[in-house]
């Protein structure tokens, strides 16, 4: 798509010649003030104008100087979708294509840069703010943004179409159980289960697919560590918000051109592990570290947590394998399921619905081994209707298939002096399973 059918080659020029003539000594002083900069820029674009370098209206002045003043003081055209709270993602796919996450489906927006000089600029920028370079020797970075935000930029010549930019907005706030209910992600029963799990220190994988709520799970049950409890949070982009005093969050680093200075997940893992903690929750676990995080679960650090990118819980078991063998390769796979098994109590499966639903579709106990199998247990389960509403929404219910006498979470009830209430919530929800 050609940009004359977007943009008037004439406010390509204008732009141009607007960025020429800037003071940018005088624009800086007035960036707390938007307006200021905006009146800067309709000056300096009349007196283009007037010098008859080119020509535009003055209502395509007044549009030009904003869109101008928004590149130079925020995101460009991102301004406005970064401050909506309705939009989750934002991801450009070159000048003239912006999508938007809303209520977990994507939708074209009327945004747009002027060219592609404008959006390269602004990539530019938003990785020059956190650090970073982008450039066609590097031309891909993946960072969090100030505010929290993840960022991801690829330009040319690895993007055909221009540069494309992926930004996932940092929320203002931790949902917690009560508002996933509202959304029907999960129902009370299945809430007040996960309570209990948290409070008795199960260790707890939230398995899903991109954008499906991971880390909302993960937020709302760090939500019931105990305060006295010292946790440490591992993640590649902060994006946890833990409400307890003693926290120590830490991060992942990239390293340089030849690799120094870099700090991965294993190593932060290990650190952590020296550092006294009692619980450590792994933003995402996706490699080799995955031995390390079964370790912490299996040596004393119980009640730790971490996310991990599957579609079933039986799929983020195998992927767990697959991860062991990436860093301990010598280990036999029946005693890699054993590690398994042992460390690993409760997995929650979240998906995100082909109608933008994210549903929280089961919660499976890990029992043990028969055999050399991992044997597992759905507590509870989500099971989809034929029948969708009048909206098009799939329908579906809740359904507890109770939970086993021999369950870790039932010794652990009774050693945190929570059985009467389990039992109270089992019988109410399914029971227990013989």
């Amino acid at each position: 798509m050609s940009e004359q059918n977007i943009v008037p080659l004439e406010w390509v020029k204008v732009r141009d010649l607007v960025f020429q003539s800037l003071d940018l000594d005088l624009i800086d002083g007035l960036k707390d003030d938007p307006n200021k900069v905006t009146r800067e820029i309709v000056l300096i674009i009349r007196d283009i104008i007037s010098s008859g370098r080119a020509y535009i209206s003055s209502d395509d002045a007044n549009t030009l100087a904003s869109m101008i003043c928004d590149e130079i003081v925020g995101y460009g055209p991102l301004d406005s979708l970064m401050n909506d709270d309705s939009v989750n993602d934002i991801l450009v796919n070159g000048p003239y294509s912006i999508y938007v996450e809303r209520a977990g489906k994507l939708v074209k927006t009327n945004k747009f840069f002027i060219n592609d000089r404008q959006l390269l600029d602004i990539a530019r920028r938003l990785v020059n703010k956190i650090g970073k370079n982008v450039d066609e020797a590097h031309p891909l970075v993946d960072s969090r943004m100030p505010d929290g935000s993840r960022l991801n930029v690829v330009i040319p010549p690895i993007a055909i179409d221009g540069a494309s930019l992926s930004i996932r907005k940092f929320g203002k706030g931790s949902r917690s159980f009560s508002d996933l209910i509202n959304f029907r992600s999960l129902n009370e029963d299945m809430a007040n289960f996960l309570v209990i799990a948290a409070r008795c220190r199960m260790n707890i994988i939230v398995s899903g697919g991109t954008g499906s709520g991971k880390t909302t799970m993960l937020n709302a049950l760090s939500q019931f560590i105990n305060d006295y409890e010292r946790t440490i949070t591992l993640e590649d982009a902060a994006e946890l918000r833990l409400q307890q005093d003693h926290v120590v969050r830490l991060e992942t680093r990239s390293g340089g051109e030849d690799g120094r200075g870099q700090v991965t997940m294993r190593n932060l893992l290990i650190n952590a592990l020296r550092m006294r903690p009692d619980r450590i929750i792994l933003g995402e676990c996706r490699g080799e570290e995955a031995f390390e995080m079964l370790q912490a679960m299996n040596t004393g650090h119980n009640g730790s947590m971490s996310t991990l990118h599957a579609n079933t819980a039986r799929d983020a078991l195998a992927r767990l394998e697959s991860m062991v063998i990436m860093g301990q390769s010598e280990l036999p796979i029946t005693a890699i399921r054993r590690y398994i098994s042992s460390s690993v109590n409760f997995i929650i499966q979240v998906s995100r619905l082909p109608d933008g639903q994210r549903k929280v579709t089961s919660i499976t106990e890990v029992l043990g081994m028969e055999s050399e199998n991992i044997v597992t247990h759905d507590v509870f389960k989500f099971e989809i209707d034929d029948e969708r509403d009048v909206d098009g929404k799939i329908q579906g219910e809740f359904v507890c298939n109770g939970l086993v006498r021999r369950s870790a979470l039932y010794e652990g009830a009774q050693y945190y002096n929570l059985t009467n209430i389990l039992e109270e919530l089992m019988l109410k929800a399914g029971g227990f399973e013989k």
